[in-house]
C-alpha cells in the first residue's frame, strides 16, 4: 500500500498517465469555475433579498403605516381620519396642516375631501379657508380657475355646503383677479357668475337637458350683474365658448364613495318596495344617508339597486290592500322624483316615478323611518340663495 505523502515526478510518467493528469486538471478548472459561478449568484441572490427586505423594512416604517391607515380611515369618515392622523403626530392640529394634507391629496378619495371641507364646525371653516388660499388664480380666466378648483375635489350635495365653498372660491378669485370686474371689495358678481357657468355647463352636456342655451342667452342672463352694469360681451362669449368646448371634468366616485356613505348610515333595515309599472312588492335593503335613500337586493351587494334623493320630496303615511304599516315618499310638485336604479342588464336609467311606496315590518318602524326620512329631506335652498345673491348684485 502506497503512503498517502508519497509523490510521483511528472517526468516518470508514461504518456497515459500525462494525458489522464490533463483531464483530471482541466475538470478541476471548470470545477472551480462552476464553484465561482455558484458563489457569485448566491451572492446576487443574497443581495436581493437584502434589499427586498429593506424595502420590506421601510414599508413597514410605522410613520407610512399610520398614514396609509389614516388615509383609509379617512376615506371612510373624514373627521375619524384627520383625528387619527394628529393622535399620531403627522398632521398638527391646525387647519394650515390640515388643507396642506387635503390640497395634496395623495390617497385620498375626492369625495371625502369635499365632504370634509364642506362641514361648518369651525375647524373645518378654517381648513377650507386654508384651502382655497394655497388655490393660485392669478391671472386665470374664471373658466379656468373654476376647472382648477372643482377638479381638487367632488362637491358635496348640500346647498348650504356649495353656497360656502364657492363663497370663498369667488373671494379668492375676486382678490386675485380684481380689474376683471368694475366692483372694488365686492364679489357677488364673481359669485353669480360663477354659478352661472356651472349652471351653463350642466345645460350644455346634460343629455337630458334638450333646450341648449345659446351664448345669446348666455349673455342675457348675466345682464346686469356687474353693480347694475354689464360685463364686457367678450369675456362673456369666451367663458361660453369655453364650455361649450369642454365640458367641466368632475372627478369621478369610485368604490370607496360608497364605502363611505353606507359605513355610517343615518338608519337602515328591509322594507317592502311596491314596483312602479308593476305592482308587485319586492323585499329590499334599505339605506338612508346624505340626503339619499338606497335600496338593495341583498345586504351583501356593493351597489345599489336603486337611488331616491330626497329634495323637494315629502313623505306620509297611507294605507293599502295588500300590506301594512305603509309610508310613500312623493314629489311635491308636477315633476318626477330624481331617482335611477339599474335594470335587468345592469345599466343605470332614470326613474319615472313620482311616488315611492314602502312598507315596514311594525307600527313603530314605519314611524321611525317616516321620522328619519322627514328629517333627511331637503329643498333645495340653492337658487334661492342664488336669486339673493343676483338681486345684490345687481343692486336691485
Amino acid at each position: 500500500m502506497l503512503d498517502d505523502d508519497i509523490t510521483i515526478p511528472y517526468r516518470d510518467l508514461n504518456d497515459d498517465e500525462k494525458a489522464l493528469l490533463a483531464k483530471i486538471c482541466w475538470r478541476k478548472q471548470l470545477l472551480l469555475h462552476d464553484i465561482q459561478q455558484i458563489k457569485d449568484e448566491i451572492s446576487q441572490v443574497i443581495n436581493e433579498i437584502e434589499a427586498f427586505e429593506n424595502t420590506e423594512a421601510e414599508r413597514e416604517n410605522p410613520q407610512e403605516k399610520y398614514l396609509s391607515i389614516g388615509r383609509k380611515k379617512f376615506n371612510m369618515d373624514p373627521k375619524k381620519g384627520i383625528q387619527y392622523l394628529i393622535e399620531h403626530n403627522l398632521l398638527e392640529n391646525n387647519a394650515q396642516s390640515i388643507a396642506h394634507f387635503l390640497f395634496k391629496g395623495d390617497g385620498l378619495n375626492k369625495t371625502a375631501i369635499g365632504n370634509y371641507l364642506g362641514e361648518r364646525d369651525e375647524l373645518n371653516i378654517q381648513v377650507l379657508k386654508s384651502f382655497v388660499m394655497l388655490n393660485d388664480f392669478c391671472g386665470m380666466i374664471l373658466v379656468q380657475a373654476l376647472r382648477q378648483f372643482l377638479w381638487s375635489f367632488r362637491l358635496p350635495g348640500e346647498a348650504q355646503k356649495i353656497d360656502r365653498m364657492m363663497e370663498m372660491f369667488a373671494q379668492r378669485y375676486f382678490d386675485q383677479n380684481p380689474a376683471i370686474f368694475k366692483t372694488t371689495g365686492y364679489h357677488d358678481t364673481c359669485y353669480v357668475l360663477s354659478f352661472a357657468i356651472i349652471m351653463l355647463n350642466t345645460c350644455l352636456h346634460n343629455p337630458s337637458v334638450k333646450d341648449k342655451p345659446t351664448v345669446e342667452r348666455f349673455i342675457a342672463m348675466n345682464r346686469g350683474i356687474n353693480e347694475g352694469g354689464d360685463l364686457p360681451q367678450e369675456l362673456l362669449e369666451s367663458l361660453y365658448e369655453s364650455i361649450k368646448n369642454e365640458p367641466f371634468k368632475i372627478p369621478e366616485d369610485d368604490g370607496n364613495d360608497l364605502m363611505h356613505t353606507f359605513f355610517n348610515p343615518v338608519k337602515e333595515g328591509w322594507l317592502w318596495k311596491q314596483g312602479g309599472r308593476v305592482k308587485s312588492w319586492k323585499h329590499r335593503w334599505f339605506i338612508l344617508n346624505d340626503n339619499c335613500l338606497y335600496y338593495f337586493e341583498f345586504t351583501t351587494d356593493k351597489e345599489p339597486k336603486g337611488i331616491i334623493p330626497l329634495e323637494n320630496v315629502q313623505v306620509r303615511e297611507v294605507t293599502s290592500n295588500h300590506r301594512p304599516y305603509c309610508f310613500e315618499i312623493h314629489s311635491t310638485g308636477s315633476e318626477v322624483i330624481k331617482a335611477c336604479k339599474t335594470d335587468s342588464e345592469g345599466k343605470v336609467v332614470e326613474g319615472n316615478h313620482s311616488v315611492y311606496k314602502m312598507s315596514a315590518i311594525s307600527v313603530e318602524d314605519r314611524d321611525d323611518w317616516i321620522r328619519s326620512l322627514r328629517a333627511c329631506v331637503s329643498d333645495n335652498p340653492l337658487y334661492e340663495m342664488l336669486a339673493t345673491r343676483r338681486r345684490k348684485a345687481t343692486k336691485q
